[in-house]
């Protein structure tokens, strides 16, 4: 079992910048590739970003490509979305998530957190 918190949104102007985090409990956490993913309102759930268990692969959306940047501190349990020049566009609800690959699929994700609002006003 891993639990996930997220933490780190808000509210920014376009252009800013957030760190979201995502606090993972369990031992086996440095096991688990990570993911992120955003849902607008009206809209289905979104890949943004994953990481493999050590962090030697990482995969964005178009979207966010030189924007957003994925890590992990497994010593930590813990793993970041940075997010810069955010654009009205990236306002969601940012989940991160925990599977045994990295994969852009939700579906294929075993454990989620509860979520993180991220506002981006124009």
């Amino acid at each position: 079992q891993v639990q996930l918190v997220e933490s780190g949104g808000g509210l920014v102007q376009a252009g800013g910048s957030l760190r979201l985090s995502c606090a993972a409990s369990g031992r086996t956490f440095s096991s688990y590739a990570m993911g992120w993913f955003r849902q607008a309102p009206g809209k289905e759930r979104e890949f943004v970003a994953a990481i493999s268990w050590s962090g030697g692969r990482t995969a964005y959306a178009d979207s966010v490509k030189g924007r957003f940047t994925i890590s992990r501190d497994n010593a930590k349990n813990t793993a970041y979305l940075q997010m810069n020049s955010l654009k009205p566009e990236d306002t969601a609800v940012y989940y991160c998530a925990a599977d045994r690959t990295v994969t852009t699929n939700p579906i294929e994700y075993d454990y989620w957190g509860q979520g993180t609002q991220v506002t981006v006003s124009s």
